[in-house]
């Protein structure tokens, strides 16, 4: 019987890699997004639209299509970025950082926390995130709003393994690497079917004795 994987975010970039690629794994692949894009809809793969990670009606709905299915891997991947500088923090700033939040913090804690019946023994959650949330790792500073939304979803990840553990099951938080996407105006330094790959592989490794963990996509540990 094959394993059923929920992708958040699934219509561009890594997370429509993702599905791609755990399609070719043999996975039966759920794709959220809000909109989808005529190349998630040529994948195959079941879509599901209007989903919005951040918005509890949403996920509402999304819980009630999915009553009695089983998850077997749910990577929440939907993710929004805004570069703020501290001499651009203002009311615009302000208004963006609450919503950086509300996506990238809350939505992978509210995603994980609604489709907790439709996990079980063995279900595994990975969180994509970024090394721009790690305190150690910071050495340019800016970037106010999407640091802290990144730094406060690995903390949701770190909570939740713990949380989480006695159920079996696991949490990745994970860094996909400098990735030419959309988001990015495609600079970066791989193509997001390198960081997929190395997404999956992570998860593929994860186990209730190296839950928590923050990993680069390429498998090296980062710090907090």
């Amino acid at each position: 019987m094959s394993q059923t994987a929920l992708v958040t975010g699934s219509n561009r970039g890594i997370g429509l890699e993702l599905c791609t690629q755990l399609k070719h794994r043999g996975m039966d692949v759920i794709a959220t997004c809000r909109h989808s894009s005529p190349e998630l809809d040529a994948l195959g793969v079941e879509v599901i639209e209007h989903v919005d990670v951040s918005d509890p009606k949403s996920l509402a709905a999304l819980v009630k299509k999915l009553s009695g299915r089983r998850i077997d891997w749910l990577i929440n991947n939907a993710g929004i970025a805004d570069g703020i500088a501290m001499d651009d923090i203002d009311d615009r700033a302000i208004a963006s950082c609450k919503r950086l939040f509300e996506v990238n913090s809350l939505g992978p804690l509210l995603v994980t926390q609604a489709l907790l019946d439709n996990l079980g023994e063995g279900s595994k959650v990975g969180i994509i995130t970024s090394r721009m949330g790690s305190i150690a790792d910071n050495d340019s500073g800016g970037s106010y709003g999407y640091r802290m939304s990144k730094a406060a979803v690995n903390a949701a990840g770190k909570s939740l393994s713990i949380d989480l553990k006695p159920r079996g099951i696991s949490v990745a938080i994970l860094h996909p690497g400098w990735v030419r996407t959309d988001m990015t105006s495609h600079n970066g330094l791989i193509d997001t079917d390198e960081s997929a790959s190395g997404l999956l592989m992570r998860i593929e490794e994860l186990n209730l004795d190296n839950t928590g963990s923050f990993w680069h996509t390429n498998g090296e540990l980062l710090p907090w």
